[in-house]
């Protein structure tokens, strides 16, 4: 097409570039020698996930987040946000949403336009609705209102198991400590005020660890099948992997594909149940390739009036809930 002609010329005609090709299937960049067997071609399509929009040009990077733009006035850009694009750029990331926005607001307005503001982050794993303002002004209000919690958002999730009782709130509070074990690393967890006491069972309050962030997640059960279910989440509290850490240690339903928070001591592929291997027709050993399936559903802005914005999962996450026969038709 015209368009990706543009951005390869723009990425300086790159070999590779020239060789590999955006596929309409979720997006992913395939080089040409493509997988006859199904179940290795998804496996591919899903290794090349987190690794197709570092492969790119920032132009046609920018382009990608212009075609997923969803929603926009005067003061704001709503877009769908891709899987694995981190939002601030670091160590070996070559390309992230904060250095694309001068160029996507130009693509979205004309020449002179101002670049836009992050409002809100999203963990690179995490794909949907992401909030732009068109001006320092609006991200500031834009984020007030996320400090103080009047923005509703919605999230939906595939998890391991079902949630027992299908529908509550978890309240335990979060810290991040260092996990000792043949290769140290650092992870978000549970800090509770309680615990049984090892001598006698009694209920002793813990002295608080002041590191502890409060986190609230509000979850609902929509449907379950295969092993797996396929939840809807609330975080009223915005802590960093809140939703990944109360689903994996408060309720024991880490998300599908959550390879951090699957086990404690250890970093390794999440271990899946039989029923769910056999329905993705995945293999333990290709369990890594898995991407995160949590997806920021909807997102509820009051701005004089209230936005609402809701973005339906990428496809990946699509043919996942189809595969494990997760039904989400009567919601």
């Amino acid at each position: 097409s015209q368009e990706r002609a543009e951005g390869e010329r723009a990425a300086g005609g790159h070999k590779e570039q020239a060789k590999s090709r955006l596929s309409s299937s979720d997006g992913v960049l395939f080089s040409p020698q493509i997988p006859k067997d199904p179940a290795q071609r998804r496996v591919r399509e899903l290794a090349m996930l987190s690794k197709q929009l570092q492969q790119v040009h920032p132009n046609v990077l920018a382009k990608v987040l212009k075609q997923g733009t969803m929603y926009q006035n005067e003061e704001i850009v709503v877009i769908n946000k891709p899987y694995g694009l981190p939002v601030h750029g670091g160590p070996g990331i070559k390309n992230c949403i904060a250095d694309v926005l001068p160029i996507l607001a130009k693509m979205l307005e004309n020449m002179k336009a101002e670049p836009l503001h992050l409002c809100h982050r999203l963990d690179k794993e995490t794909t949907g609705v992401m909030v732009l303002a068109r001006s320092k002004e609006a991200a500031d209000r834009i984020r007030l209102l996320f400090k103080t919690r009047q923005v509703e958002k919605i999230y939906w999730a595939i998890s391991l198991g079902d949630p027992d009782p299908t529908e509550g709130i978890v309240e335990i509070p979060i810290v991040e400590k260092e996990v000792q074990s043949h290769q140290s690393h650092y992870k978000m967890t549970l800090a509770p005020n309680y615990r049984l006491s090892p001598e006698d069972g009694k209920v002793v309050k813990i002295r608080k660890n002041r590191n502890a962030e409060s986190a609230v997640t509000r979850y609902r059960l929509l449907a379950s099948s295969s092993a797996c279910s396929l939840l809807e989440l609330q975080p009223i509290t915005g802590v960093k992997h809140q939703i990944r850490v109360h689903l994996a240690y408060g309720l024991g339903c880490p998300i599908l594909g959550d390879h951090k928070y699957s086990h404690w001591s250890k970093l390794a592929p999440q271990k899946l149940p039989e029923i769910t291997l056999k329905r993705l027709k995945l293999e333990q050993s290709k369990a890594r390739h898995l991407p995160l399936h949590l997806h920021a559903y909807r997102l509820s802005l009051p701005l004089g009036e209230r936005i609402d914005l809701v973005c339906k999962p990428p496809l990946f996450f699509q043919k996942t809930l189809k595969k494990l026969e997760l039904d989400i038709a009567s919601n």
